[in-house]
Order: C-alpha cells, then sequence, then structure tokens
C-alpha cells in the first residue's frame, strides 16, 4: 500500500522573492552591487531599530531611577502653612490620614543654613577647622515617623536615623555635602542659621555645634549635596520656632495620582495651608526627560527610514536586472499582482532580517547595559555621567516590550512602502519590449 505523502503548497511568490534575497552569484557587477546595497539596507536598519531600542529604555530608564530616587527623599504631598508655619500640625496629620488613600503623615522643618565643618586629624587632638563652608537645607524630623513617609534608612551609608533625638544636636549629611566639609560621623560642624539675634552690636547670626552622627547617599546629587537633617525639636530650637513647624509631609498608597488626592484633602483641612504634590515640585524633571524621549524617538527613527527607503533603490536595480525573467514569468501566466508580489517579499524579508537583528541586538545591548557601559568607561578612562554635572550618576536601562513593539511594527511598516514603487514598477514591465533587448 502506498504511503500518504503531505504535499505543502508554497506561494510561487514567497519562493522566488526568497531566492532573490539569497542569490550570490558570482558573475556581472550589477549583481554584486545589488547584493552589497541589500546588505546595507540590513544593516542600516538592523542598527536604527536597536538604537532606538537601547536609547528608549534608557529614557525609561532615567524616568524610573529619577522618580524613585526624588520619592525616596521626598514626600508625596506636602501640606505647607500659609506663612511658612502651621500652628495646630497635629490636627492637620490627623484630618489627613482620614483620607483613604493617605497612609502616613510626619511633620517637618525646614530652612536654609550655613555648614561649617570641624573635624579631628586622625581621630586624635583638638578640633581643627574643616575644607569648606558650604549653603545647605536643613531639615528637623521625628525619626520615626520620617521612616513611614521617606526612605532614608535603606540609603544610610554611615549611622543611623535614630540617632537624631531631642536635645541632643546631632546631625545627618548627605555623603557629598560631608565629603565637601571634610566630617565624617564624629566630627562636628557649625550651623549658622541666617535670622540673627539683635543687640546692641548689631545682627548677630544664630550659631549652633552639631555633632555628625550619621551619612546618606541617595545617589543623587541635589539631595547628597544639599541636605542635613536634625531632630524635629532642636530645629524648632534652632529657627526659633516654637511648637510650629514648617509643614506636613504626606505618604499615599499611589504616587502617580498625587495631584488628585492633593484635592481631595484641602476640604478636610480646618487650617489655611497649601498643599504642593511631588509632581508639582519636580515637574520640569520630567517634562525634559520625556521630550527628550520623543525627540530622541524622531531623531533616530530617521535612521530606520533612511535604511527602508535603500530598499527601494535595491529593489528598482534588482527589477531593472530582472525584467527578463519577468518576461519569461508573464508568458508562462503571471499576473500582474504576482509579479508585485515577488520584489514586495524580496523587500519585506530584507526588512525583516534587519529588524530581526536589530530587534535582537537591541534587547540584549539594553538588558546588559549597566556592565556594557561600565567596561567601556574603564577601557577608555571616562565617565560618562559625573555626579558634580548630572542628578543620576549611573546609566540606567528599563526595556518594556511596549516600546520594542511599537519600533518593530512602525520599521516593518516603513519596509512595506518602501517595497511598493519598486514593485509596481516590476508589475508594469511588457514582456515584449523586456524580451526584445535579451
Amino acid at each position: 500500500m502506498p504511503k500518504a505523502r503531505l504535499i505543502v503548497k508554497i506561494p510561487f511568490q514567497l519562493l522566488i522573492g526568497l531566492r532573490y534575497v539569497r542569490s550570490r552569484r558570482q558573475i556581472g557587477q550589477d549583481n554584486r552591487f545589488i547584493s552589497f546595497i541589500s546588505g546595507l539596507s540590513m544593516a542600516g536598519i538592523a542598527l536604527g531599530v536597536a538604537a532606538l531600542i537601547v536609547v528608549l529604555s534608557v529614557m525609561n530608564g532615567f524616568q524610573k531611577e529619577l522618580r524613585s530616587r526624588i520619592l525616596g527623599v521626598t514626600s508625596h504631598i506636602e501640606v505647607v502653612g500659609m506663612d511658612g508655619a502651621l500652628v495646630d500640625w497635629r490636627q492637620v496629620s490627623a484630618q489627613a490620614l482620614k483620607v483613604p488613600q493617605v497612609l502616613a503623615a510626619a511633620p517637618y522643618v525646614q530652612g536654609q543654613v550655613m555648614l561649617n565643618g570641624l573635624n579631628r586629624e586622625a581621630g586624635e587632638g583638638p578640633v581643627m577647622p574643616g575644607s569648606g563652608v558650604r549653603g545647605a537645607i536643613i531639615r528637623g524630623i521625628d525619626p520615626q515617623e520620617e521612616n513611614t513617609v521617606a526612605d532614608f534608612n535603606t540609603h544610610m551609608k554611615f549611622g543611623t536615623l535614630e540617632s537624631l533625638q531631642p536635645g541632643s544636636f546631632r546631625i545627618v549629611l548627605g555623603s557629598d555635602l560631608a565629603r565637601a566639609l571634610g566630617v565624617v560621623v564624629g566630627d562636628r560642624v557649625t550651623v549658622i542659621a541666617p535670622e540673627g539675634v539683635v543687640t546692641p552690636a548689631g545682627v548677630i547670626p544664630r550659631i549652633k555645634s552639631f555633632e555628625v552622627s550619621g551619612v546618606f547617599d541617595f545617589g543623587m546629587y541635589e539631595y547628597d549635596s544639599g541636605l542635613a537633617l536634625i531632630d524635629l525639636k532642636d530645629a524648632q530650637v534652632l529657627f526659633r520656632l516654637g511648637q510650629t513647624v514648617t509643614g506636613v509631609r504626606l505618604k499615599v498608597d499611589d504616587p502617580f495620582k498625587a495631584p488628585q488626592i492633593a484635592r481631595s484633602i484641602a476640604p478636610v483641612l480646618d487650617e489655611p495651608a497649601y498643599l504642593i504634590d511631588w509632581s508639582r515640585k519636580h515637574a520640569n524633571f520630567f517634562r525634559a526627560v520625556q521630550i527628550e524621549k520623543r525627540m530622541m524617538f524622531l531623531i533616530l527613527f530617521l535612521i530606520v527610514a533612511v535604511a527602508a527607503f535603500n530598499i527601494v533603490s535595491t529593489l528598482v536595480m534588482a527589477v531593472t536586472d530582472k525584467r527578463g525573467d519577468i518576461a519569461i514569468l508573464r508568458t508562462l501566466g503571471a499576473s500582474r499582482g504576482s509579479i508585485a508580489m515577488i520584489f514586495m517579499v524580496q523587500g519585506a524579508l530584507i526588512g525583516l532580517i534587519g529588524l530581526g537583528l536589530g530587534v535582537a541586538g537591541g534587547v540584549l545591548l539594553a538588558l546588559n547595559i549597566d556592565t556594557v557601559v561600565p567596561a567601556i568607561e574603564r577601557l577608555f578612562g571616562v565617565h560618562f555621567l559625573s555626579r558634580e554635572v548630572y542628578f543620576i550618576s549611573d546609566l540606567p536601562s528599563d526595556l518594556q516590550w511596549d516600546d520594542v513593539i511599537t519600533i518593530s511594527t512602525t520599521a516593518f511598516v516603513l519596509t512595506l512602502l518602501a517595497t511598493l514603487y519598486p514593485s509596481l514598477r516590476a508589475s508594469r514591465v511588457q514582456p515584449a519590449e523586456a524580451l526584445r533587448h535579451e
């Protein structure tokens, strides 16, 4: 009994188009040149797609890293007194916590000061002047309550936040600020408040010595170089606020809904106050990153466009070279649509190969950019993102598959559009005219 055979019918347009793509005849300068242009088109599409995936992943990484670092040190919502002071802040906290989306509240006192470092050389001997004087934002906090609205504990490099106790006059510094002042844990810094004391001899600034009890490092230069923490009651004494505070910091269940939650909190407060959410305080950062992301997409997409339209020249030359083949196929009964489909298949395959290489390379690079970039920096002895210039000193990456799908789809559609003109030109070849010159 004869064995049954499975017969798979493959459209001849696909077979011929695939044959044209992989054709590597060794004779004829025209064929080698067409193959060269075809390879350039594949390489261009691969390069453009890979660059788009990597750049968008890096921009997404910047957004994510910037958001997480900002939310680690700042609050989701701040309730600030109209004149810079909240009198009955306990009632404000209690009223805000009645809103279901509010998870925690913590009071704070904040002001600008000058810091002068005092250190001990080699841990012994008298106290000596430090290496510099720096302006900074000093924030008075309650360590227990602050840990419910911020994330300082996970970023403490030395010491603990709990070392800040009422009357201890201890201070926790950002890592870059401590380095600029030339102090370490156990040293002392002099805090100079701008509001002075009026005396017959004139206005004398308020000066108080604090012991350094900790150092934090958020990896964000703005905070590491310009923020210092002290106990809430010590800050009230320093700034002569009595029992009042600057404001109350709130943590909500969804930081991305902070503007809407802030609007729902305002009606329940008895004391007049400003409500400032984190997106308003740092809106410029995120707008800048979003604009850069869009512009980089448009700029790099031009690489893909140029490479895709190189397919036009490739197919036009292929049509000219295959005029005899087209004429024979037409005489054998192939329709104009079938002829057009052959060259559309050829162009689409060129685009798919380049697209596949680009997606594979871009995804691999985006997933391993934290390894590749440091290797390049060590090789050439450079540092791309200086801590003194940029808020984030490491190159982050957040690969989002939605971006990969969007890039791949757009590049493939552009490739198909590039095949239309040469395919239509091939379909209009007249067999008699083409065979006359063969």
